[in-house]
């Protein structure tokens, strides 16, 4: 009366996806009054370029050759400078987090800084689409009197083109320790709804962007004025506060062009600096 359903068996040797792997390793040192490259190391994905400064402080350029990433890829980048050197880190484009098909993508950055020595780390925006997963962490190890400024910003979709961000997982760690003492813990934990969770008050009030800067040093805490002065400057919502030598700013915006206008106007008045050419790309 009926006929044996014919069940096709399951190809457990299935080709998996690609996915990146990368790693990035890029180290300063100070000699002779110049602060000049050290060590040199990419594989996979991750790329560094070291374009010309005319300032006499180096920049590193991180560059994810993949375009994006997705569940599964994996990316570490390490950046250090040594006793006395100064340098700063950023990337070459706004880091893009796509819908993933299972799994997260890791990305895992790790930096240090010697005895007397500044870094700076300034990546440009990660955005983050609709479905993305992605799991960061950085890392700082500091000597006694080195200086940390670290940036990073996120945004929802790119609301230009009418995107929604309701399914996201996205989770960000940043620890740093000076003297093998941790003086700073940070966690971002935005799972489901992202555009609901960032819609509370005690999150984002409706902002679809957001950016945190944490400035680590002995004299940090003198710069508070002048980060406040210069926050009161900006169209977006911004707050700072300052402890034992650490010095914390939040950063809200609307969406991502009017995030990344303050925060291109904050840093430019803050470091006392231009920011490295490619934010200007």
């Amino acid at each position: 009366m009926y006929e044996a359903a014919i069940v096709e068996p399951i190809n457990d040797n299935a080709p998996r996806m690609q996915r990146v792997s990368g790693r990035g390793h890029v180290a300063f040192k100070h000699t002779s009054g110049l602060t000049r490259l050290s060590d040199l190391h990419q594989s996979g994905s991750a790329k560094i370029r070291l374009p010309k400064v005319y300032d006499g402080v180096p920049v590193a350029v991180l560059i994810n050759t993949s375009g994006g990433l997705t569940g599964g890829d994996r990316l570490t980048y390490e950046a250090g400078v040594g006793a006395g050197g100064r340098a700063v880190v950023t990337t070459q484009a706004a880091e893009r987090a796509y819908r993933s098909s299972g799994g997260v993508a890791e990305v895992a950055n790790r930096l240090s800084a010697g005895t007397g020595a500044a870094l700076e780390w300034l990546p440009q925006e990660t955005i983050l689409f609709n479905a993305s997963g992605l799991h960061r962490s950085m890392t700082a190890d500091l000597a006694g009197d080195a200086r940390l400024l670290a940036i990073e910003s996120v945004v929802l979709g790119r609301t230009a083109m009418g995107e929604t961000v309701d399914r996201v997982a996205f989770r960000d760690r940043w620890r740093v320790h000076r003297d093998g003492r941790l003086v700073f813990a940070d966690d971002v934990r935005l799972e489901g709804d992202g555009r609901g969770i960032l819609n509370g008050p005690a999150t984002a009030g409706g902002g679809l962007a957001f950016a945190t800067l944490v400035d680590c040093a002995v004299d940090a805490d003198t710069r508070l004025g002048l980060a406040r002065e210069a926050l009161g400057q900006l169209e977006i919502r911004a707050a700072a506060s300052a402890w034992n030598g650490v010095l914390v700013a939040r950063f809200v915006g609307a969406d991502g062009r009017s995030l990344r206008d303050g925060l291109m106007t904050f840093l430019k008045t803050y470091r006392s600096a231009d920011l490295p050419r490619v934010w200007h790309c």
